[in-house]
This record gives C-alpha cells, sequence and structure tokens, in this order.
C-alpha cells in the first residue's frame, strides 16, 4: 500500500531507536502484523532486548542534560516543527492508523489531527510555565515557586489509540524540559514506528541529540516491567485496563516514583424527559459505536427516563439498523472491526452473560462473515436492556454494546444510576432544563473526571484535562493545567536583606 511506503514501513522493521538511530536486535521476537480490516499481513517489528532498552535509557540521560538547559520556548520550536512534520503526512498516517487498528478512516485522520492540535498547544505553553509569586511574612524577603523538568518521562500506550496518547505525554513533556521513552501497544506497533521516523526527521534537521525522543517494542514481561521498576524513569504514563494500571501503580509506587494511570470506564449518559432527541440520539450512537466501542470514554450506559424509553428505544433500534459495518477506509461505512479475534470473543461472552443475568437483546450482539468481513473481526453492535447492578454491566466491555437503563422519578435517581459504578471516567446527561443540568455538574452530581451536557461522553477536546476518578485512576493529561504532572515543584525564598529573621517569629541568637 502506498501509505506504508511514503511513511517508510517496510516489510521487516525493528523496534527500538534513540531517536535517529535504530537498534537492529532480531533475537527478541517478531510481532506479525495483519490487519483487522481484511486479515491481511502488514509487516513485522522484531521486539528490542534489555540491552536496547539500557543503551536507550543512557541515551535519554545523556540528552536530558542538554534538553533541558534549552529555552523553553525553544523547545516548543521542535514541538512546533513535529506539528508540521505530521500535517505533511496527515493522510498517511491517518490511513495507516485505521488499517492496523479497524477505526474508521475519519477517526484515523482525526487522531492525527488530534496530535497537530496538541503540538500547537504544547507549543503556545512553551511560553507560560507559570509560577506563582508570595508575600513573605520577613521583611526583605521574596518567595516564589517554580516547576522543573522531571527527567525521563514514559508513555505506555493502549491499541486503541496508537498515537494520539502518545503525543498528548510526549509533547507537552518535551516542553517542559523532559526527553521521552514510548512504549506503544504490541497490537500496532507500525504507528508508533511511522511515527518514529517522522519525529527522528525533525531531530535531525536541527542536529538534536540522541535520546530526546526514543521508542521500544517490547513484551510486557520483560520490557514492560523493567520500565515500571527503573528509578531512571521518574514517570510513566499508563494507558490500559484497570488490572494493568492497579499492578504498575504498585510497583512504581514502590520506587517513589509518579504515574499517570488512564484505565477503564463504564460511560453513561442520562436521557432526561427534557432531553432534545434530535441531537441526543446520533450522540448516543457515535458515542456508542465509534471506533467499534473500543474508546475509553465510548457510551457503555444509557439511562433513560421511564416516559420516554419506548420512544428512545425504537429510535435508536431504527438507527442501529440503519449503519454500515465494513471496511473502515470506505468512508461510507460507520463500523470497523474489532482489533482482533479474541475481542470478537469477549462481545460474544458478554452478550451471552448478558442474557443469563436478565438482559433482552434488542438490536445485534453477534458476528459477520463472509465476503468483506474474511478478517473474522467484524460484528454488529448490539443493543440490551439491562438494569444496572447486573454483573457484566458493572463491568467495562470494550465493544460495542450499549445497556439500555430505565430510571424513574428526578433526575437524582439517574445520577446515583450514573455513579453506580466503579469506573469514573466519561459522563453526559442531555436535558434543556437548567436545573437538571447544573445538579449533574454539582459536587454531588457525577463522580467522573469528565462531566458533559448535551453532548456525548467521546471526542474530547484537548483544550480540557482528560481522565477519571475511582478505578478509572485519577490520572490527567493533554489541557489545562495538566502540564504540572511532568514537572517538579520548588519553593524558592530569597533574602537580600542584611539580617536573618526567622518565620514565626523564632528568635535565635549566638
Amino acid at each position: 500500500m502506498e501509505f506504508l511506503k511514503t511513511l517508510g514501513i517496510e516489510e521487516k522493521n525493528y523496534g527500538a531507536s534513540t531517536g535517529r538511530e535504530w537498534l537492529k536486535t532480531t533475537s527478541e521476537g517478531e510481532l506479525k502484523i495483519s490487519s483487522p480490516v481484511d486479515g491481511k499481513f502488514i509487516a513485522s517489528v522484531y521486539q528490542g532486548s534489555q540491552a536496547d532498552y539500557e543503551h536507550i535509557i543512557n541515551k535519554s540521560k545523556e540528552s536530558y542534560k542538554e534538553w533541558r538547559k534549552m529555552p523553553a520556548p525553544k523547545r516548543g520550536e521542535i514541538v512546533r516543527q513535529i506539528g508540521l512534520k505530521l500535517r505533511e503526512y496527515k493522510e498517511s498516517l491517518g490511513a495507516l492508523v485505521s488499517y492496523e487498528m479497524g477505526k474508521s478512516l475519519q477517526e484515523g485522520l482525526g487522531e492525527v489531527q488530534e496530535m497537530i492540535d496538541i503540538c500547537d498547544f504544547a507549543v503556545g505553553l512553551s511560553r507560560q510555565l507559570y509560577g506563582f509569586t508570595m508575600h513573605s511574612e520577613r521583611p526583605s524577603h521574596r518567595m516564589y515557586d517554580q516547576y522543573h523538568p522531571l527527567g525521563i518521562v514514559a508513555t505506555v500506550s493502549a491499541f486503541n489509540f496508537p498515537v494520539a496518547v502518545w503525543s498528548w505525554n510526549a509533547m507537552i513533556a518535551a516542553v517542559c524540559g523532559n526527553v521521552n521513552l514510548w512504549k506503544p501497544s504490541s497490537k500496532v506497533p507500525l504507528t508508533a514506528v511511522a511515527v518514529q521516523k517522522l519525529t527522528a526527521q525533525v531531530l535531525a534537521d536541527n542536529n538534536l541529540p540522541e535520546g530526546i525522543f526514543s521508542l521500544i517494542v517490547g513484551k510486557g514481561s520483560t520490557i514492560g516491567e523493567r520500565l515500571l521498576n527503573d528509578k531512571d524513569i521518574p514517570l510513566i504514563s499508563v494507558t490500559g485496563s484497570t488490572p494493568v494500571g492497579k499492578h504498575a501503580a504498585e510497583v512504581i509506587a514502590r520506587r517513589f516514583g509518579r504515574v499517570i494511570l488512564e484505565l477503564g470506564g463504564n460511560n453513561a449518559i442520562i436521557m432526561t424527559p427534557d432531553a432534545d432527541l434530535k441531537i441526543a440520539v446520533p450522540a448516543v450512537v457515535f458515542g456508542a459505536v465509534g471506533t467499534a466501542g473500543q474508546r475509553c470514554t465510548s457510551t457503555r450506559r444509557l439511562i433513560i427516563h421511564e416516559s420516554i424509553y419506548d420512544k428512545v428505544k425504537e429510535t435508536l433500534i431504527k438507527a442501529y439498523s440503519s449503519l454500515r459495518i465494513g471496511d473502515p477506509l470506505d468512508q461510507n461505512n460507520h463500523v470497523g472491526p474489532l482489533i482482533d479475534k479474541n475481542a470478537v470473543t469477549v462481545f460474544m461472552n458478554a452478550i451471552e452473560q448478558a442474557k443469563t443475568q436478565g438482559g433482552i437483546v434488542l438490536f445485534g450482539g453477534e458476528p459477520l462473515s463472509g465476503e468483506g468481513y474474511e478478517s473474522g473481526c467484524y460484528i454488529v453492535p448490539a443493543l440490551v436492556e439491562a438494569e444496572n447492578h447486573y454483573h457484566i454491566v458493572q463491568e467495562e466491555t470494550f465493544a460495542p454494546i450499549l445497556y439500555l437503563i430505565k430510571y424513574s422519578g428526578d433526575v437524582d435517581n439517574a445520577i446515583q444510576l450514573n455513579n453506580d459504578v466503579v469506573q469514573g471516567l466519561s459522563s453526559s446527561i442531555f436535558t434543556n432544563n437548567l436545573r437538571e443540568a447544573e445538579e449533574f455538574l454539582s459536587a454531588w452530581g457525577s463522580d467522573c473526571g469528565i462531566a458533559n451536557v448535551n453532548i456525548g461522553t467521546s471526542g474530547a477536546e484537548i483544550g480540557g484535562a482528560f481522565g477519571g476518578e475511582k478505578e478509572t485512576g485519577g490520572g490527567r493529561e493533554s489541557g489545562s493545567d495538566a502540564w504540572k504532572l511532568y514537572m517538579r515543584r520548588q519553593t524558592n525564598t530569597i533574602n537580600y536583606g542584611e539580617t536573618l529573621p526567622l518565620a514565626q517569629g523564632i528568635k535565635f541568637e549566638l
């Protein structure tokens, strides 16, 4: 395919790079990547070794000494150039994201645009790494706080957003003065290799050292564990399942490292009697079936007031009946494949559990086969009548299953259902009632890190901090003041007087 050639993806690729240097290890296994779109082999990637990892860390530590001394706006200039490079290759990279991962071409292009947007955001941020000044109680003293870089920041990204989540972390960490190490998902390493090659061009054009942006594709049991235990890495951002995040948090905490966790979501939309269905229904459908339900912000639960329940149910069945399922590179299709056959098995098992626990399948819930579905990764998105307390509803199934849950009474009851899961990522309410909207956003409203009114649960903008509460991990990435997580805070006091007064009026005389 032409986009593979454009991005420099060869039949066999190396998976470890210090930035401009590719380490040519072939002894750690070869990941042979096939597309969930058509089941065809794309290319392979050799996994990195322990020796590769140590080499990358040493190069990163060396480059950090130089990178942190570069003024932040100058670091922002490098990030600006990376954004320009991504603009230049947006079409090809978006096509690779779609073909390797299975999301629609529009979403693949959107993911690359998200990378471009975060570069723009980080460039502006490079001139706004503000501290604060405080008035001292002591005469002729000045107090202020400032922020310094941490060192090496590692990003462990998941398959569903193979490149965007890396950019959230890496671009902001870079303008903050950190160097970056990326461990991508082994399910989608080709997009990471492509991005690493584009970044390397910018490093070479600016004669920058190795180790500012590094990559290692490797086994979780070896490279992943080494990374978690590495005291040379003060901060790791982990995107993945809640069990993976729990393990990472425990390991990193034992060495007093920092961690940003972006874990599971069990996101709900509330539809009250005052909802505008013209905008609510499209938001629900996109939230539930976009990326084939494989977003951490995908809509899993729809909490509907009993007075409009039947109307909403009928409208959704009609909308789902019109979904076109197939090749995601064909922009006429709405839904592409799941990431692999194992994901199909998980989807089917969840449907069976829902039935066993009392759920009623209203639409979909079956695999697709035949012409156009040869990869075995295609399914029909499902609508299931359920109750919030069902065990399967309490879990996050990373697939397009939307549970329809009825509520009665006022919005307090719906909010209680929204909050009555262990995850706390994204949430939404559709209502034209100001009181309902404000209560949903209040301290006694949604307990999620993201709470929206009259928009869906997915499709967050990069300008706001992204992340969730409870078993979602509490992490925040991307916009707002999330940049502070990538820096160490330092409080400074300067005495420019001729005496030494002590705080709290303490007297000490020699």
